[in-house]
């Protein structure tokens, strides 16, 4: 007989609206995730405390651990922290870096994980990946994704509006990198998930169409679902590939060949997102998104980030080596970089016009 239906991953509770951190203990309770109250939550130590401050007489049973930072050996010692405890679950209450740490930390322990974000810098508050440095540079480790995401849009206006602006870039990336990967399937027969695909495509497309602006709940709430269906869309294709093209092989070169000047995630995908449209001859869509990114205050070529023409060339031309295997335009034109200098003057003069 065959297959009619597939079971989805996701988790059991999204809830995205101003106020959602106030509930936290109840949506804990009643979805069973933690009716006992014994939490393990993991907060940075900034803003963390504060938060740590207006949760804690909600949470009289929790336990509190400060992320140091966002590496492997981070992630590690919070899991040898909460492996003594008897703990329903670890609660990830932060941003990107003390998400992934949260999640790679109950991932090792054995227990559910909750995703409160405080900002959305980017994609990785609902995925089934954890970004986190190590001796190599910068490594992504294969997780489960949380059980339960909240998202409190006051908190969220609360961020500065710089890591708004990230969450942007990296959703809109998702529509280069599914191009991407329709590139492969058409050149090497790759399999493409149609319904992660459609899910990473639609999710930036939301948020490329929409009309608000960064303060607003309306663009807020489209910018969060974005996100949250990103991480979904990877965990139905079991890879990154919904969300991850020659956009982010050109900010993960960056990363590597200019480790202390690099920008945000988001800034650098949004670049490379739009110049890989470009490379795909297609204009009209790089202006598009260019100017998306421009309206949302991102920058759309690389001086505007610090680097100069021929910093970036070199970051385009070493980007294929960052992900061996993973087929994208970059792969597909395999330009010299007299070829690369030449696009991207021609881009540069197509998105500034």
């Amino acid at each position: 007989m065959p297959v009619l239906t597939r079971l989805i991953p996701s988790p059991v509770v999204v809830d995205i609206r101003p106020g959602a951190l106030d509930d936290l203990a109840s949506v804990l309770a009643d979805q069973r995730i933690s009716q006992s109250g014994r939490l393990a939550i993991a907060v940075s130590g900034g803003s963390g405390a504060r938060l740590r401050e207006r949760l804690s007489p909600t949470l009289p049973g929790a336990d509190w651990f400060e992320v140091g930072g966002g590496t492997i050996d981070d992630a590690v010692r919070l899991a040898d922290g909460m492996k003594s405890g008897r703990y329903d679950a670890v609660v990830g209450l932060g941003g990107g870096k003390v998400i992934d740490c949260a999640k790679y930390s109950a991932a090792r322990i054995g227990l559910p994980m909750v995703a409160v974000a405080t900002n959305l810098s980017h994609d990785g508050i609902c995925s089934p990946v954890s970004i986190l440095d190590n001796d190599a540079g910068r490594g992504s480790y294969g997780v489960p994704m949380p059980i339960a995401l909240l998202i409190d849009l006051a908190v969220i206006r609360e961020a500065p509006i710089r890591f708004v602006r990230s969450g942007i870039g990296d959703a809109l990336s998702n529509i280069s990198a599914v191009a991407d990967w329709e590139l492969s399937h058409r050149v090497n027969g790759e399999k493409v998930d149609g319904l992660a695909a459609a899910m990473a495509r639609q999710a930036g497309e939301a948020v490329l169409r929409h009309p608000g602006g960064c303060g607003d709940d309306g663009f807020l709430t489209v910018l969060s679902e974005g996100l949250v269906l990103s991480g979904i869309a990877m965990s139905i294709a079991g890879h990154t590939r919904p969300s991850s093209g020659a956009c982010h092989e050109i900010s993960h070169a960056i990363d590597l060949l200019y480790p202390k000047r690099a920008a945000s995630h988001g800034e650098q995908v949004g670049i490379g997102a739009a110049f890989a449209m470009h490379l795909r001859g297609d204009p009209e869509s790089s202006r598009i998104m260019a100017d998306a990114l421009r309206r949302h205050g991102l920058p759309v070529v690389a001086r505007e980030i610090g680097f100069s023409d021929e910093e970036f060339v070199r970051a385009v031309e070493f980007a294929p080596e960052t992900r061996p295997g993973r087929y994208t335009i970059l792969e597909h034109l395999d330009l010299t970089p007299e070829r690369i200098k030449d696009a991207y003057t021609d881009y540069v003069a197509s998105v500034t016009a």
